[in-house]
């Protein structure tokens, strides 16, 4: 892992002063994607380089919105799941030159959103991490995309005890999701950088 971060940090310094690089780590759940992001950004505290990250997780929407609509369990999750169009226009249009950026974040215990002012310096690097940024809607917003590539089975051994009881839900929801995301979209092929998560 040390080595991969080794070469984001050199494409890194490689940005333009003045401009803001934004880096999308990709991979289905539980592939590593929280960690490798931390670790980077550990990395470049140290090297004083300016940095925000955003969890894609942070800005889903109610959970109306996206359980018992109507759909197929997968189809929720994936195209439901987050406001994409808002999320395209107001956040991922404005992060390579606005400041502040308006964002709603979810509160799991209250189901609800609130909007929430970012404030980015003019010079930094915008970590974004979560499932399927490789998106259609998404792919091009990012400068460099690295995709997290993880077995399903060592990634359910990462599932907390709970969902793995949730063997249904992981399949017609989660996993079927995923299984048409790595169809349509081919992240893997996509992405400038393919790690072991």
């Amino acid at each position: 892992m040390e080595e991969n971060i080794m070469i984001l940090l050199k494409r890194i310094q490689e940005i333009e002063t003045g401009n803001r690089f934004i880096l999308g780590v990709d991979g289905l759940s539980r592939s590593g994607k929280t960690i490798l992001g931390n670790k980077l950004s550990a990395h470049l505290k140290e090297m004083n380089i300016p940095f925000h990250i955003f969890h894609i997780d942070d800005h889903i929407v109610e959970r109306k919105k996206r359980y018992d609509t109507g759909f197929e369990q997968w189809y929720e999750y994936y195209n439901l799941q987050w406001d994409i169009d808002w999320l395209s226009q107001n956040f991922f249009d404005k992060i390579k030159k606005s400041s502040p950026i308006r964002i709603p974040f979810y509160d799991k215990e209250s189901d609800t959103q609130s909007i929430r002012n970012i404030q980015l310096p003019n010079a930094c690097v915008i970590i974004i991490e979560g499932v399927f940024l490789q998106r259609k809607e998404w792919r091009n917003f990012f400068d460099y995309i690295v995709f997290l590539d993880c077995p399903r089975d060592d990634r359910f051994l990462r599932e907390s005890k709970e969902a793995q009881r949730g063997m249904e839900k992981l399949n017609q929801r989660y996993w079927k999701a995923e299984e048409y995301y790595l169809e349509t979209e081919i992240p893997i092929q996509k992405a400038n950088l393919v790690l072991n998560g």
